[in-house]
């Protein structure tokens, strides 16, 4: 079976991974029963023999338990952060027994959101230890498919240090795939200098990612709050969970804090769930990871997929009523179920990916799909750009889910607003200070970054100058 080895940078790449690996194991431990490592498991987990200190961890019911084997499941992944705030509070959690001590990197500064400080200070002086580490990673997998690197773009660490790792993997292991999830500021993010961090990390995923997920930090707190109102309109007659990341320990839904963190990097950790899902389980029309990127990606530099989930009650972790699977597909399609500000049915489609999870038949994906081609618009030489993915083991506690993944022309419009918000600073040179006395920082990287920011926009631009012909070409 492939394998994979998740690499988290920063608090949010880590906070995100953390989630995602306590839902990896409820789903696990909700197939496999007896708690014994097996072939799923081995997908992003190793046995590690832990006879000389007791009896290690097992997965039961999302738990850790003791197994009398003396072998625990230890996860195939680095964790990096310049402040060790996070990744202590992981190792204290109920999670600790599944990290490896040995896998992780940490200071005590931050890079105090600056990407010259993430990337060219700490990078260089991490890099050794970070390579062997990866390394070290890498040797415990039999068929290493793919790296999956968390982090988020507005900071220091997760935006400079997350695209220098990023490097590092195109150099050690150059046919290994690089899939990079990536979460972006809104416009009233509350780091000044998030624009350059940004824009300054977009060039280094443009040069090295072979797929990139973004995620826009407003559209999860629009899905939170959707999600909120759903729980208390009572329309679809929803019962909640004990539990859940969106309510209380009582059972009634909390009120939608201001930043709810918890909740958003929730809806990531089930978007690399869903993402994973052909991985770790069986399935009559698995999907590998590498087929995304051979699929999904026609032109190097557009490896930008806009990701939706749907339904969006299974993130709330909400009792539900089984709903139309019609329903489901329409909804992976509408503006309101997009993990970015986007609205991909009126944009220009390159291809698309749909990776369905529970009790769907083939002939249902087909059958949606020919129903919604008319409404899609897709480049004229690629009419026909649909990759599907069936995978039998359904999300914990629901009937099914759908992942889509789209290479659409709607990422342009967050490219555009992201470049503008760089000028207004840019523009005036403020903050530049704190970049250029960096060792190794030039105001050219700025310019370049800047540039090729451009020429990406750009590129989108003629994709879209071709949509009047893909819709008259549609309806003949």
């Amino acid at each position: 079976m492939a394998q994979s080895v998740v690499v988290q940078v920063g608090q949010c790449g880590n906070q995100v991974g953390c989630r995602f690996w306590d839902l990896a194991l409820r789903e696990h431990a909700a197939v496999n029963k007896k708690g014994i490592y097996d072939e799923a498991l081995s997908s992003f987990f190793r046995n590690v023999d832990t006879r000389s200190g007791g009896d290690g961890p097992d997965i039961y019911k999302g738990k850790i338990c003791s197994l009398k084997a003396r072998v625990r499941q230890s996860i195939k992944a680095l964790l990096i952060d310049m402040e060790e705030g996070v990744v202590n509070e992981i190792l204290q959690g109920p999670l600790r027994d599944v990290f490896d001590s040995k896998q992780l990197i940490t200071d005590v500064s931050g890079s105090g959101n600056n990407w010259a400080v993430g990337h060219k200070l700490y990078g260089y002086q991490y890099r050794e230890n970070i390579v062997e580490k990866l390394r070290k990673a890498a040797e415990h997998c039999d068929c290493l498919q793919c790296f999956f690197i968390i982090h988020s773009m507005g900071g220091g660490t997760g935006s400079g240090l997350g695209t220098f790792v990023l490097n590092l993997l195109e150099d050690e292991f150059p046919e290994v795939y690089r899939f990079v999830t990536s979460v972006y500021p809104s416009g009233e993010d509350d780091v000044i200098t998030s624009p350059y961090n940004t824009v300054l990390a977009m060039k280094e995923l443009n040069e090295h990612a072979d797929c990139v997920l973004p995620i826009e930090n407003e559209s999860l707190f629009d899905i939170v709050n959707k999600i909120h109102q759903m729980i208390n309109s009572g329309k679809l007659g929803s019962t909640v969970k004990q539990n859940s990341l969106v309510t209380s320990s009582a059972g009634s839904a909390k009120t939608v804090q201001e930043k709810p963190f918890d909740a958003m990097n929730n809806i990531v950790a089930n978007l690399l769930l869903n993402l994973t899902s052909s991985a770790r389980f069986e399935g009559s029309l698995n999907m590998d990871l590498n087929e995304i990127s051979m699929n999904l990606v026609p032109f190097p530099r557009l490896h930008y997929l806009v990701s939706s989930l749907t339904p969006l009650y299974t993130l709330a972790d909400v009792n539900v009523p089984s709903r139309r699977l019609d329903q489901m597909f329409s909804d992976a399609f509408s503006r309101e179920h997009q993990l970015i500000q986007a609205d991909p049915k009126h944009s220009l489609y390159l291809a698309c990916a749909l990776l369905v999870r529970g009790n769907v038949q083939v002939s249902d994906l087909r059958r949606n799909i020919e129903r919604l081609k008319p409404s899609l618009h897709f480049v004229s030489w690629n009419q026909e750009g649909w990759k599907t993915g069936l995978c039998s083991v359904p999300p914990v506690g629901h009937s099914h889910s759908l992942l889509s993944l789209a290479n659409n022309t709607c990422v342009k419009p967050t490219f555009i607003e992201l470049k503008d918000r760089f000028m207004k600073l840019y523009k005036k040179k403020a903050h530049l200070h704190h970049y250029l006395h960096i060792d190794g920082m030039e105001q050219s990287c700025f310019s370049e970054a800047i540039l090729s920011l451009s020429d990406l926009i750009e590129e989108y631009n003629e994709l879209d100058a071709t949509k009047a012909l893909a819709v008259l070409e549609q309806q003949d």
